[in-house]
């Protein structure tokens, strides 16, 4: 989904727990929009549990 190349203008907000971007990025990956105002907060337990080693 956020992975690769072209989505580097994305980032991460751990105090927030969620993805963050400027405007005019989330306005030209319109896909991903949905994530925008939405809160991962169970992120930190699912990679300990999901990462890989």
């Amino acid at each position: 989904m956020l992975s690769g190349k072209e989505n580097s203008s994305f980032g991460w907000d751990e105090h927030r727990q969620m993805v963050v971007a400027e405007d005019a990025v989330w306005n030209s990956h319109k896909v991903v929009g949905q994530f925008r105002h939405y809160s991962f907060s169970y992120y930190d337990q699912l990679t300990s549990i999901y990462a890989k080693d």
